[in-house]
């Protein structure tokens, strides 16, 4: 079993999911450092097909996109799971428009932790 947490893949099958490694690579980090992003809440990982990977939309071409690991300690802090967490933020809200994630990557972080405060646990 490995030490890094890795949630259920809850994800559609189109999300793509990076191997860890490549992961590394993309942000220029040992992947030691990867694994810690993980562990710390920074970023959330899936095993799908046997590979420990990262869904390719947390990620810019150098970085963690802004304001996910915020989201995420808002989401764990109101009793939300990592599959619980994976699936509100890859499910398409029509008040956003598009899917929580995809307010993060297009800098409207603000309304996403809004409605993540205001969320109540499961």
């Amino acid at each position: 079993m490995s030490a890094v947490p890795a949630a259920p893949d809850v994800l559609a099958p189109d999300v793509e999911v990076i191997p860890l490694p490549d992961v590394a690579e993309r942000l220029g980090h040992a992947v030691t450092r990867v694994h810690q992003l993980i562990r710390d809440g920074h970023l959330l990982a899936v095993r799908r097909e046997g590979v420990l990977g990262v869904p390719s939309p947390f990620l810019t071409d150098t970085a963690i996109v802004k304001g996910l690991g915020g989201t995420i300690t808002l989401l764990r802090d109101n009793g939300y799971g990592e599959d619980e967490i994976l699936q509100w933020l890859f499910t398409a809200d029509d008040t956003l428009p598009g899917t929580p994630i995809d307010a993060l990557r297009g800098d409207r972080g603000r309304e996403v932790k809004r409605r993540a405060q205001a969320m109540g646990g499961f």
